[in-house]
């Protein structure tokens, strides 16, 4: 979806690389392959019985060997994230669903059966409309020049003095990585840097803080709205699920709480490249080039940005949800021919894929019956608040580090909120389910040690000035000061019953 944006070329090249990587045949992938065959296959026919698991049914056992299989082959990463969603998609259809193969989905034998449609339905969440109206957006940003616009617009009262323009590049990322991809944030804001690293003398490590800059600020910014990151909307589908949880948390009410702490995050990121990462040079020209394009079309978009964000932020008044908003956009732009049908196949769809994937992985674990269970059998509510809370932060942010955040996310998001309903009240001391669900949400966009954590570490990796080592120091000191003050936030939240 790439190809419109800034920059597009950084972000093909980047993703030819881990195409390559993950597809190329060896000794090394063969082994992989071969321990996930085995694992999936040893859970899926093993007795019953070795659970532990009361009432375990053969439907159940399948769908956690179905999780397992899951889990290892986005930690592996064998295939494409999205790949491996719509295997766990196909999976639950042929063997767990009441459109299943014949002979091994009798019902009378196998254990209450999934529906299909309730399998399918899993690309047609709400959320994925949340995400499908987000990246719309972005296009239409995009194809009328109103995000190189906006950047001009917004770098210019930040001046030439190299400190500023560093403050002026991480705000303004972290805002545009609240409303646009990450991935195609950073991939502008770093074209929008190449001709200022030419000013800047190589002996200095001016370079080093404004390449550094884009990808800490489109990861943290990305917190600060539900469409920033997929994370964010994976847990909000939790939290608001009608079935389950059903917090009625709104996109105001939690930008209220997670935009005040993404500006302080950015503040002090700023003071760290400072400190860590000095200009020698005390000023630098900063040339913006292109701008929005004059026209019926830009007044839409304009028009249209202002009315979403403002019935976003006001979904407690309107009592329109964040989902249905996001359709809002989607329809005035095809019908005023902003978007064509060629701009749809530049909506991200793998993204979606992998979400939906998630989104099937929690469906299975609830209707098959597997939830309920697990919950009767193992003692959840024996367990402590804060050791769930700090213990599915901390996994979130290793796994985070090395795959996906959204193939985390997916796969902790579902297990969490099943523990967290079992443990009832018993977590009111930590501000309830919804503190742990954002906590991880938390964790997910602040995990950003290496340069395969993120697509913004890579593509700032890609530019030469940054190394490994200069990576990871900004990432452990941000990844924790992050988590230490988005987990007292959203418990402070809880606690006063705003979340």
């Amino acid at each position: 979806m790439f190809h419109i944006y800034e920059g597009f070329h950084l972000v093909e090249t980047y993703h030819k690389m881990r195409h390559q990587r993950k597809y190329n045949p060896d000794t090394k992938r063969a082994v992989k392959i071969a321990l996930v065959a085995l694992v999936t296959l040893l859970l899926w026919n093993m007795p019953t019985e070795w659970y532990g698991i009361q009432n375990l049914t053969v439907i159940q056992q399948r769908i956690i060997a179905i999780f397992a299989f899951a889990t290892l082959m986005w930690i592996l990463e064998i295939v494409s994230s999205w790949a491996t969603s719509v295997a766990i998609i196909v999976l639950m259809l042929l063997f767990c669903s009441d459109s299943g193969i014949m002979p091994m989905v009798n019902e009378a034998e196998v254990g209450k059966l999934l529906s299909h449609k309730g399998v399918m339905a899993s690309f047609a969440d709400p959320v994925i409309m949340l995400f499908i109206g987000g990246f719309v957006l972005a296009i239409a940003a995009t194809k009328t020049g109103l995000d190189a616009q906006l950047a001009k617009v917004l770098l210019k009262p930040f001046g030439t003095r190299s400190e500023m323009v560093l403050l002026g590049f991480l705000l303004v990322t972290g805002l545009f990585s609240m409303f646009v991809s990450n991935t195609a944030t950073a991939a502008m804001m770093l074209t929008f840097l190449t001709p200022v690293f030419r000013q800047l003398p190589p002996e200095g490590k001016g370079r080093i803080a404004l390449a550094m800059s884009i990808p800490v600020a489109a990861n943290l910014g990305g917190m600060g709205t539900p469409i920033g990151t997929p994370p964010n909307n994976i847990a909000l589908k939790y939290l608001n699920d009608p079935e389950g949880l059903n917090l009625g948390l709104g996109f105001g009410q939690w930008m209220m709480f997670m935009f005040p702490l993404v500006v302080v995050l950015l503040f002090i990121s700023w003071r760290l490249l400072l400190k860590f990462f000095p200009f020698t040079q005390k000023t630098v020209e900063l040339k913006i080039d292109g701008g929005m394009e004059k026209g019926f079309q830009s007044k839409v978009v304009i028009f249209t940005f202002i009315l979403t964000i403002a019935l976003w932020l006001s979904d407690r008044f309107t009592g329109i949800n964040a989902n249905t908003v996001a359709m809002i956009p989607f329809c005035i732009f095809a019908l005023t021919g902003v978007i064509n049908k060629r701009d749809l196949e530049q909506i991200n769809w793998s993204v979606i894929w992998m979400v939906a994937g998630g989104f099937a992985l929690g469906y299975g674990l609830n209707a098959s019956g597997l939830a309920a269970n697990a919950v009767e059998s193992i003692p959840f509510g024996e367990l402590s608040p804060l050791l769930i809370l700090i213990l599915g932060g901390a996994i979130c942010y290793m796994l985070s580090n090395f795959i996906s955040n959204s193939a985390t996310a997916a796969l902790l998001m579902p297990i969490l909120a099943i523990v967290c309903g079992a443990m009832g009240d018993k977590l009111d001391p930590i501000g309830g389910t919804g503190t742990v669900l954002i906590g991880v949400a938390i964790a997910a966009s602040s995990a950003m040690i290496l340069p395969i954590s993120t697509p913004p570490n890579a593509l700032a990796f890609a530019t030469g000035f940054v190394k490994q080592n200069d990576m990871a120091k900004i990432g452990i000191i941000m990844g924790i000061i992050s988590m230490l003050l988005g987990f007292g936030l959203v418990y402070l939240m809880g606690t006063f019953h705003v979340i």
